[in-house]
């Protein structure tokens, strides 16, 4: 049975119903805000679900989003209208940086502390799959065989050579 607590912040509320969604639904790279909204309110963390939720959804924990005025970094806006739990190596708007990224352990209602050791095993699997789907990244030494016979120096040199 879930423990209901009224000092559950609605950044952690929406932050726990977008983590539930990616763990039970793991073939998903992310979630519309509706869908978000509808998994916290069936999670019934609050009773009545609260309004600031969707605001939250929508603005307020969207890392790549200008803060107004919540600046957590716990979404990324994917697309329109589109969410996922914020991944470190995101991009994010400046004026969020060291903003809250997770819940702390201690404000986690009983019973969804597990969520915290699952997001840390989850970001560090998606980037170990951006980095290996990067196309800069698997870019990487496919010019070396240009200057192959010759130092990088020179030929740099050689290329220079006519400019003023």
């Amino acid at each position: 049975m879930t423990q209901v607590l009224e000092r559950v912040l609605v950044a952690d509320e929406v932050w726990i119903a977008c983590a539930l969604l990616h763990r039970e639904h793991p073939e998903a790279a992310d979630f519309s805000i509706e869908e978000i909204v509808e998994r916290a309110k069936r999670e019934g963390l609050h009773k009545p679900l609260r309004r600031g939720v969707y605001v939250h959804v929508v603005l307020h924990c969207v890392a790549n989003r200008p803060p107004n005025p919540g600046r957590y970094r716990m979404l990324l806006e994917t697309s329109t209208g589109r969410r996922r739990l914020f991944n470190h190596g995101d991009p994010y708007h400046p004026d969020r940086e060291e903003a809250k990224i997770t819940p702390a352990a201690e404000d986690i209602p009983e019973g969804y502390g597990n969520l915290l050791d699952w997001y840390k095993n989850w970001t560090q699997n998606s980037l170990a799959e951006r980095i290996k789907n990067d196309p800069l990244l698997k870019a990487r030494g496919s010019g070396k065989h240009i200057w192959a016979d010759e130092p990088a120096d020179e030929y740099v040199r050689r290329l220079r050579e006519g400019w003023e």
